[in-house]
């Protein structure tokens, strides 16, 4: 079982940890504030009152021993820098720390961050593709160039097979699934047939895909 150490239990922090607590992860939660700590110690694996920026609290933990540790402290970038060293400088495996801006996402990744969360950032790019369209309905960015959609199979889809669309040799789009009666099957083949109300779960780049699918 995979354990996470994470640092901040404000409404981020919190989120995340109910959502690794789902995905059956051990969870250790620290904050320095214990009204936080108390919204979270009946559901995580443990809890503790702390300041993380004191080495000694940190040392004390063992954060070697954690699979991923998240910096998710939004009220102080200070505390939220040190802390990410600090944690670095103890032997954390892996470090995802929480930014608000571009400056701070700089700065945590040249500090020892492995990877940053930037929320605002993020979840923007995603609702301005979710919701400038009716064709589309979910939207996850792979990398610069490529990204996944889940986007309503076109009236001239309907009754072909994936082999008859030939959209992947024509524009490089891999249809990878497709949701029937909010149900997802990803046992598709070329011999697949597009039916009616249908959605699709396509890869490709994002300029062949909003161009194709006219999203």
């Amino acid at each position: 079982m995979k354990t996470v150490l994470l640092i901040g239990a404000g409404g981020f922090g919190k989120h995340l940890a109910q959502k690794l607590i789902e995905m059956k992860y051990e969870v250790m939660v620290i904050d320095r504030h214990e009204n936080l700590i108390d919204d979270v110690v009946d559901f995580v694996t443990a809890a503790q009152i702390g300041d993380c920026t004191d080495i000694d609290v940190l040392s004390n933990i063992d954060v070697e021993s954690f699979d991923c540790c998240f910096v998710t402290i939004r009220k102080s970038f200070q505390d939220s820098l040190e802390t990410t060293s600090l944690l670095k400088e103890l032997g954390a495996k892996r470090v995802v720390s929480f930014a608000t801006n571009d400056v701070q996402e700089k700065f945590l990744l040249r500090n020892g961050a492995d990877a940053v969360i930037y929320p605002e950032k993020q979840f923007a790019s995603w609702a301005a593709m979710r919701y400038t369209t009716e064709n589309i309905f979910d939207y996850v960015e792979l990398d610069g160039e490529y990204s996944m959609f889940e986007v309503a199979a076109p009236e001239s889809f309907v009754g072909k097979t994936i082999s008859e669309l030939a959209i992947r040799q024509k524009y490089g789009i891999n249809i990878i699934g497709i949701k029937r009666d909010n149900t997802l099957d990803v046992s598709i083949s070329a011999a697949t047939e597009i039916g009616e109300n249908e959605r699709l779960f396509v890869i490709g780049s994002v300029k062949n895909i909003r161009k194709y699918f006219d999203v």
